[in-house]
This record gives structure tokens, sequence and C-alpha cells, in this order.
């Protein structure tokens, strides 16, 4: 009995122990999990858009910028794009050594950004296409860079149409159909043999008139001047004759489009047979990277949109590095940095290069572009189309823009003390 009642004591004890250690956390446990916070977070609240408020597109796209994650990446970019656009001369001070000309406020307010717009082949194969056509229409930006497919691939469009399709479909099936896939697009090969009997047509014409104008120059004993791919671009763009093409605005609103691998596509497989048929044709690559590094330098502010990556993206970084850096920046694209691609890069390894300055505030959304572009555009560009105050408008107000428009002296020196020196004022 007496066994059993200490037993009992000992018990008792020592679940009422357990149950005093159980109350309170281990101290330890406590500091480590609840740090004491040293100073408030100050920057927005996230939130997104109350839908019991409505579902308007725009207020819903508008709400991007805090809802956190790409959504808050897509706001910035708009922001961006925004400040490209919004940018004139007036509102930077007159330089001590500023031209007379440049005193004005009217005259400052008619140098402008230089949009820059470089997007990969699968884009006009898509409908990002029609985006990129309004953008050309209108003139609302100043410099196209794409691959041979995006250039042939615009006018294979005007001439047979592209379908859709699905990512999943067999590979030889569609191969003995004679379709071609594109993601989950179709093209059949025979929109690829209406381009190349147009095509063919427009090279000898192209040919006859190189020859004519080589003769012409040695009776002057005059250097010739070689075609360029952006000038054989732009001829296309005349010949195609179709408001649906994007190069025929191009050529019809005189936008200089680069293409620096041309013959990586349909249009370098009827160049090589063309070759073999009539050797002789020139298309003069040296031009051409006079012509777009040279649209950096001149530019007096210098802004990028980056669809996709590979050539695009470089060829045009690498020509804001002539100018030490595009002053803003909005790159689209899904690749990641680990490979050490410069399709994958972001914006910050591009200021490393002195592709973008230093002082800018770039933005990479990482998305696939069909998603984001027309969105982009709508909330951007075509609002300020039909709002009236697109670089369309104001040419009708202003007259002609400027874009190309050199630093003084003065300017100069402050942007090197700048580069180096972060509280260096502007």
């Amino acid at each position: 009995l007496d066994f059993k009642r200490c037993w009992l004591k000992f018990c008792l004890r020592t679940s009422l122990c357990l149950v005093a250690m159980s109350s309170a956390a281990p101290n330890q446990a406590q500091e480590a999990v609840l740090v004491q916070c040293t100073e408030q977070i100050t920057s927005e609240t996230v939130k997104g858009h109350d839908f019991n408020k409505g579902a308007d597109l725009g207020a819903v796209l508008e709400s991007y910028a805090r809802v956190g994650f790409q959504a808050m990446h897509y706001g910035q970019a708009v922001k961006e794009i925004e400040k490209m656009l919004s940018w004139s001369l007036a509102e930077d001070p007159v330089a001590p050594d500023e031209d007379e000309e440049y005193q004005t406020k009217e005259q400052r307010e008619k140098v402008r950004t230089k949009i820059w717009l470089a997007y990969t082949s699968n884009l006009i194969s898509s409908g990002v296409r029609e985006s990129i056509r309004f953008l050309a229409q209108h003139g609302l930006v100043q410099v196209l860079v794409s691959t041979a497919g995006g250039v042939e691939e615009d006018f294979i469009k005007c001439l047979a149409p592209t379908n859709l399709g699905d990512f999943a479909l067999d590979g030889a099936t569609l191969r003995r159909k004679g379709w071609n896939r594109i993601g989950n697009l179709l093209v059949s090969n025979d929109n690829y043999v209406k381009f190349e009997e147009w095509l063919g047509a427009i090279l000898d014409k192209m040919h006859d008139e190189q020859e004519e104008e080589m003769a012409k120059a040695a009776a002057a004993k005059e250097p010739w001047q070689p075609w360029t791919p952006c000038r054989f671009i732009h001829r296309l763009g005349k010949e195609i004759n179709n408001e649906e093409s994007v190069y025929y605005w191009a050529w019809k609103n005189n936008i200089p489009v680069y293409c620096p691998a041309l013959t990586d596509g349909s249009i370098g497989d009827m160049l090589y047979f063309h070759s073999y048929k009539r050797p002789g044709f020139v298309l003069d690559l040296v031009g051409d990277i006079r012509g777009v590094n040279d649209q950096a330098i001149r530019a007096r502010k210098s802004g990028v949109i980056i669809l996709g990556g590979g050539v695009v993206k470089h060829h045009t970084m690498n020509a804001n590095l002539m100018r030490n850096g595009a002053d803003f920046c909005v790159y689209v694209n899904v690749a990641g940095e680990f490979d050490g691609s410069d399709s994958g890069a972001r914006p910050d390894e591009a200021v490393s290069w002195g592709k973008i300055k230093v002082d800018a505030t770039p933005v990479k959304i990482y998305s696939e572009a069909t998603l984001v572009f027309p969105l982009l555009v709508a909330q951007t560009f075509a609002k300020r189309y039909h709002e009236g105050t697109s670089y369309a408008q104001l040419r009708e107000k202003l007259g002609p823009l400027q874009f190309d428009k050199s630093l003084t002296a003065a300017e100069q020196e402050q942007a090197r003390k700048r580069l180096y020196n972060p509280e260096a004022k502007a």
C-alpha cells in the first residue's frame, strides 16, 4: 500500500512538472522565430484588384504594380515605357554651351526618345505581329531589329495564312502532310512555295538594278554604294504593297529594319539558290552595322524594348554600348541567366558592359511575350494614340519630331561625372 502511494505521488509530481514545462515555449525558439523588427517597411503594400468594383481590364492591369511577382514587373515595365514616351529635351536644363536653336522650350519639346523594338521570328508568326504592325504603321517606334524569320514570316502571311495547331502534334505525321509546326501554330509548305515564287522575281529585278548602279558608278569613276539588308527589307516592304505588313509600314514611314542574320531562313535559301542561278548579287553587312550603331550614337535618349533573346537582343544592346548605354530598357523573355547566355542575362549584366546606363531603371518581365506585349502596347502606345498624345499626334502638333541630337561638351562632362560619381547632379 505504501509503495502504491509513493508511486502515485511520483507520477502526479512528474505530470505537474511536464505541464509546467509545456506552458511556456523555450526562450531560444521564441527569440529565433519572433525576431524584433528594428525598422518599419515603408514600401507599398501588396494589393490586388477588387472585382466587387467591376471587371474593367484597364483597372485590373493598373493593379498589377502592387500584386507582386511578375505582375509587379509588368507594372514596372509600363512605367518604364511611359518614361520613354513622355521624355523630351524640355525636361532637361539648358546647358551653358547649348546651341541657340535648342534654347527655346518649343524646340526642345520636339527632341524625343528614340525607341527600339527588337523581336524574334516566332512573334511575327504569332498574332503579336499585329501589335508590331500598329507601332510601325503610326511611326511610334524608330528602329526595328529582327531575324530572317521575323522578316519573311510577315511577307508570307500577306500571301497565305498561318493556322492554329497544338504543341503535341506528331512531327512525322506533319512532315508527311507538308505542314510545318511553330510551337502550336501550323504553316503549310505551300506558303513557302508562294513566298519563293514572289521573292524570286523580285531578286531578279533587284539584281538588274544593282548591275545598272554599278555600271553608272564605274562610268562616273565613283565608288558604288552596295545594298544593305536594311535597304533590301525596305524594298520588299514596298513590293508587298499590303497594309497588313509590318515592313510595308516600315518602308512607308522610313523606319530602318536591321536583320544581322538575314540569311538564316527562307530568304537565305532563296539567296543561296539565286547565287547559283546568277552570281553577283551583293548585300553589305558592314553598311548595316555602321547604320545600327550610328542610330544609337546619334540618339539623344535611347529606349529599348526587346521581346525574346538571341541575336536581336545582343545586336540591339551592343549598338547601345556605342553611346554608353540605353536610357530606358524593358526585356520580355523566359530565359534564365544560369547558363551564362546573353538571352537570359538580366539588365544588370548589360549595365556592367555599358549597354544600359548606370542610373537607368531597366525592367525584365519573365514571361512569354504573346501574353504580355499586347497588354503593354494597350496600356502605353495604343492608349496614348487613342487619347491623342502619342508621337503620331505630337508630330501634328509640334511638327517633325527629332530623335538625334548630340550632347554638348558640358553635358558630356557631366555624364562622365555621373558614371563614376553617383552623387553628381544631372
